[in-house]
């Protein structure tokens, strides 16, 4: 049985698809004073950072602002909800490019794809809520939107876009959240970066089994883990590039058909 039967309220969806600016309660005097939203999701989003989705909870939010946790509730009816609001808030925090017809769009989405990592490395928590929680809010669309303007001046054709844009974000999603989690350990072992590189790198250096992705490791240049990580990060960004530039070429062709049934032709 859902949630929502045993309470009397409908399931929850998201706090997007909520009409209510805040919690409903009986009366203003119980509001209160000195919080609102924007304080409680700042709050919510260095907190986050400082220790992590793991260990947060209503309860820590409310003693890190001075409240009672009921005081919270009155303006965000669940922790989800704050979730989504903190998860949005941060979104803000990308630069986003202007429209300008003479903006070169590879430019706008190298630049769109730093930010975006930028993101999931200076908020490592955001990983973990992304793809849980409806990603609606004004912030993640003005993104969104920023990032289909950028593609769609590409030159690809309309059935294209969103792959594209698939292709370069999960990218982008998946070499962030492994940067940051790499960054997790170092910091939960107490070493640097590059110490922890060089350890795992001396374990396995000498075993023949290991011996051609070493090779491969050391020719790809840069003498600390971040510059390594950054020419990594960049040459898979020019091969994405460069696949939009071709797809684009292309023109609309097969690829873009409605896929057969797989039930036509079956013996």
């Amino acid at each position: 049985m859902a949630s929502g039967s045993r309470t009397g309220r409908p399931p929850r969806t998201s706090v997007w698809l909520d009409d209510r600016l805040a919690p409903k309660r009986r009366s203003n005097a119980e509001q209160p004073s000195g919080l609102d939203r924007e304080r409680i999701t700042a709050a919510a989003v260095r907190l986050l950072d400082a220790e992590g989705l793991e260990k947060f909870s209503m309860r820590r939010l409310a003693a890190e602002l001075g409240v009672t946790a009921m005081s919270v509730y009155w303006y965000v009816d669940t922790k989800d909800d704050l979730l989504e609001l903190a998860l949005d808030s941060v979104f803000g925090e990308i630069d986003l490019p202007v429209d300008s017809p003479d903006a070169d769009w590879r430019d706008q989405v190298r630049r769109l794809a730093d930010e975006y990592r930028g993101l999931m490395v200076g908020h490592p928590w955001v990983s973990s809520v992304l793809g849980r929680y409806l990603n609606i809010g004004p912030r993640a669309m003005e993104f969104a939107d920023a990032a289909r303007r950028v593609v769609e001046r590409a030159g690809l054709p309309a059935p294209r876009i969103t792959g594209a844009l698939s292709a370069l974000f999960q990218f982008v999603y998946g070499f962030g959240t492994i940067e940051a989690n790499w960054n997790s350990r170092c910091r939960e072992a107490g070493l640097g970066s590059d110490e922890f590189f060089h350890r795992v790198f001396g374990k396995v250096r000498g075993r023949a089994e290991y011996a051609t992705s070493l090779e491969l490791m050391e020719q790809r240049g840069g003498d600390t883990v971040d510059e390594m990580r950054q020419r990594d990060f960049d040459i898979a960004l020019e091969c994405l590039i460069a696949g939009i530039e071709t797809m684009r070429e292309r023109g609309t062709g097969e690829a873009d058909a409605a896929p057969d049934d797989p039930s036509d032709g079956a013996s």
